[in-house]
């Protein structure tokens, strides 16, 4: 069976920018300790929620390492390493193993569109430049393509290929993928409003945006799912659902790097070509927030 690297909520953490539009080190320190406080299993850093795409090379090095620093192992840091250029990705991820991170999740290549077997090659070459466990991400609505079930269980041959943020959105693909995968493939949902169902069918915990304002409710959820009530897990999950679509009702980051800056961290604003929400989506992000005593 292949090491777990965590089970739970991992959050899919922002990454805060000052007014000029560089990193915030000082609020990122204070954000990861806040998570790590308040119960979050796992880090993900600079993944899709962290703004990644508009991260340079050099910032994106950067904050993966002052992560791992000031994280200490106090949890699993998991670096967003994917591109869809693979020696982009190799770099990246052999950059994130150096530094000392423990996992890496990997974007599928978007735009290139590529077949499913150069698919297969670019996760395989990355996987053998690096010795580090490998998290698949297949988030098709961003990328434009999917990890085909039979693909992903070519890959969990890999050895280092151990997981999958599952963002697909369709309960019957995480059903087949599971079941054809078995222990070979751990599952996290990449879908904060599917935690349950997709727990309920064997996937380990989440990947998870809303962790970034509600990190102790979300990684309480998954700790009831893991534990087997899912009456307790479902009544947790539907809570939450008015917030969770309020954090998706503008493209992800926008709404909760404004959902941080309320519950008061530094979030800044996200760089273009994200821009701040409308008001009408504002006041809708700050009525879901109050509903759950959010904002004080």
């Amino acid at each position: 069976m292949k090491p777990v690297i965590f089970t739970g909520a991992a959050v899919a953490l922002v990454t805060p920018f000052n007014a000029d539009g560089s990193v915030n080190y000082d609020e990122l320190g204070r954000l990861i300790d806040y998570q790590i406080a308040n119960g979050t299993d796992a880090l993900v850093i600079a993944g899709t929620t962290g703004e990644s795409s508009t991260l340079s090379e050099e910032e994106h090095v950067d904050v993966i390492r002052y992560a791992v620093e000031h994280t200490a192992h106090r949890v699993p840091v998991i670096a967003g390493t994917g591109s869809n250029a693979t020696a982009t990705a190799v770099m990246l991820s052999q950059e994130a193993e150096k530094i000392g991170a423990d996992a890496l999740l990997l974007v599928t290549p978007y735009y290139n569109k590529t077949t499913q077997n150069g698919l297969y090659v670019h996760y395989k070459t990355i996987a053998e430049s690096v010795s580090i466990p490998i998290i698949l991400y297949n988030v098709p609505s961003r990328t434009g393509m999917t990890i085909e079930v039979g693909t992903a269980a070519h890959l969990a041959e890999i050895d280092n290929i151990v997981a999958m943020k599952d963002a697909v959105g369709n309960i019957s693909y995480t059903a087949n993928l599971i079941a054809r995968c078995g222990d070979s493939l751990t599952v996290y949902s990449g879908n904060d409003d599917q935690i349950v169902p997709m727990m309920s069918l064997g996937a380990k915990g989440v990947i998870s945006v809303l962790s970034n304002v509600m990190p102790q409710e979300t990684h309480d959820l998954c700790a009831a799912a893991l534990a087997g009530d899912y009456r307790k897990a479902a009544e947790m999950q539907l809570r939450y659902l008015s917030l969770i679509h309020a954090l998706f009702i503008e493209t992800n980051p926008i709404p909760v790097k404004e959902a941080v800056n309320r519950i008061g961290y530094a979030a800044g604003e996200c760089r273009l070509p994200l821009c701040c929400m409308s008001e009408e989506h504002s006041a809708l992000l700050e009525q879901e927030m109050r509903a759950l005593n959010l904002l004080g």
